[in-house]
């Protein structure tokens, strides 16, 4: 039986954490290797298909995150596996489930897909299911690999669960690159949920670490109305906003923030999210600092460019979470073909961590000590598309050493 290992705890000193984790990810467990590491590479063994169950929004709020992380786990699985779906000759069967962004709801199907003899889940968007997901995992020993849920405390939360996309530290040590916060007062608005929390910590933790004084907004998940929410923004005068905001609410969120003055009076940083939200901003686009994880023009690489081909050919749109489905297939497969199966998940454990490989955003390393999955980020601003619209565009790339999340006790 494996050992749990504690929760992620954030303290003011994690700045000063976060350069020495930077400065030597772990690499004990595995080896360096690119993305394809399917059946080509293993002696074609055969037998019963291997079942792989993924829980993801496909309805709710997180719908849209949902579709593009599983078209991202399909070009993922047939990258990874040289288009034959099958890992030493045995076929990766994958079940896809909707959670529709209801724990309860999420659970029941992982407790459903365990009893089935699952020994590997992934996916959700959402924070506060992934972290039930993860607590399932723990208690049924098996394999978890989450989605896009960003929250930091599913790093180091126990030896079942890894990640495939970032976290908010990632997000936070990107935002701490356009400017210097010390002295400022960096005001964090935010939605009052797992998500939005894990950003607070975070911005806490590495922003505060730097010398910022820390304050915070936020927003019930029901609210739909945010004129008041931004009137308190303008009533606290920050020096800066960091903005951390999820789903479907996002551009009613930044209409009231432009309406009230926020973006013309205060420096505002947040996360370009997906392409949906791209006009949501309108003329005060160029008023906004971005950090970004993914657009399709961020990363120029060979793998980058195969997962956008296979999402379009199957008539999807690459974009923000797609990468972290790509990623999630190839740590599923790298876990199964160097397991010889899926039945013993100490092994795929153990197949995964320290694990340096090539993805769709350059370089990845799987830290042995606590699972968070080392890589690059980006900065960006919008751009007109010239169609009345707006587009991204990559100001530069923050090196994944550089934003590498300390590592959770």
């Amino acid at each position: 039986m494996r050992a749990t290992r504690k929760s992620l705890a954030l303290t003011l000193g994690v700045a000063t954490m976060l350069a020495v984790a930077a400065c030597a990810p772990s690499s004990s467990g595995g080896d360096s290797a690119s993305a394809g590491t399917g059946s080509s590479q293993g002696a074609s063994q055969g037998g019963e298909p291997i079942n792989v169950g993924i829980i993801t929004s496909t309805t709710g709020p997180l719908a849209a995150y949902g579709k593009t992380f599983t078209e991202g786990f399909e070009a993922g699985l047939d990258y990874a596996t040289d288009g034959t779906g099958e890992v030493n000759g045995r076929e990766l069967k994958v079940t896809f489930e909707d959670d529709g962004g209801d724990t309860d709801r999420a659970v029941t199907l992982a407790r459903d897909l365990i009893g089935q003899g699952y020994t590997i889940l992934g996916g959700t968007a959402s924070s506060g299911i992934a972290l039930s997901l993860a607590e399932q995992a723990e208690q049924n020993k098996v394999l978890y690999v989450s989605g896009p849920a960003a929250t930091d405390a599913l790093t180091g939360i126990n030896d079942y669960t890894f990640r495939s996309g970032r976290q908010s530290l990632q997000d936070v040590a990107t935002a701490g690159s356009f400017a210097d916060v010390k002295g400022q007062q960096v005001l964090v608005f935010a939605q009052d949920n797992a998500f939005g929390q894990g950003n607070l910590a975070a911005v806490q933790a590495v922003l505060g670490g730097q010398g910022a004084e820390v304050t915070s907004v936020m927003v019930p998940e029901d609210v739909t109305e945010f004129t008041p929410f931004a009137a308190q923004v303008l009533q606290a005068r920050p020096t800066m906003v960091f903005v951390a905001w999820a789903g479907a609410t996002s551009g009613a969120m930044w209409q009231a923030l432009d309406q009230q003055g926020v973006l013309d009076d205060v420096t505002v940083v947040t996360g370009l999210g997906d392409a949906s939200t791209y006009n949501a901003y309108g003329a005060a686009s160029e008023k906004i600092d971005f950090l970004n994880h993914y657009f399709p023009g961020a990363a120029d690489n060979e793998i980058n460019a195969a997962m956008i081909d296979h999402v379009e050919k199957a008539g999807g749109t690459p974009d923000l979470f797609t990468p972290d489905g790509f990623t999630a297939a190839q740590m599923i497969v790298r876990a199964v073909e160097k397991a010889g199966g899926a039945d013993d998940v100490d092994a795929m454990i153990t197949a995964l961590e320290g694990w340096s490989f090539d993805g769709p955003k350059g370089s990845y390393t799987i830290r042995a000590g606590d699972h968070a999955l080392i890589q690059p980020m980006f900065q960006a601003r919008l751009v007109s598309d010239g169609n009345g619209g707006w587009k991204p565009e990559l100001v530069s790339t923050a090196t994944a050493d550089d934003v590498a999340p300390p590592e959770a006790g």
